[in-house]
């Protein structure tokens, strides 16, 4: 259990180094907390999600938490291990933001897909 339990302590460290010093992981918080405020805010007026949008929301939320953590890991490792400029280094760097990228495009049409049409019909009064 001990181990667990530091390893536990090891993921949190490595999280709450990710929003203290990550640009892009403190965006993503950002938009993640307007997605929850939106999302909740809509019960008010009578546009319930689901609990498979939720379900959805989340996952598409969790892989872009999942893909800029990885993607700040992986610069991170790679800078340390070669700081001198590469190539290679380079082109693996630019691969890992192209997926954080592809997980922020796919979460913001499943977001838009699911909160937009209720969205409106706030707005329209329905």
């Amino acid at each position: 259990m001990k181990r667990f339990y530091q390893s536990f302590l090891y993921a949190l460290n490595g999280l709450i180094h990710l929003v203290k010093t990550e640009r892009n992981f403190q965006i993503i918080v950002g938009c993640m907390i307007v997605t929850l405020i939106v999302g909740f805010g809509l019960d008010r007026y009578g546009q319930h999600l689901t609990r498979f949008e939720w379900a959805v929301l989340w996952l598409a939320m969790g892989s872009i938490f999942v893909s800029e953590a990885l993607n700040s890991a992986l610069e991170e490792a790679l800078d340390t291990l070669h700081p001198d400029k590469a190539k290679g280094i380079g082109r693996a760097k630019d691969m890992a933001a192209a997926a954080t990228l592809v997980a922020s495009t796919v979460a913001i049409i499943v977001g838009l897909y699911i909160l937009l049409p209720r969205i409106v019909a706030v707005f329209m009064g329905n």
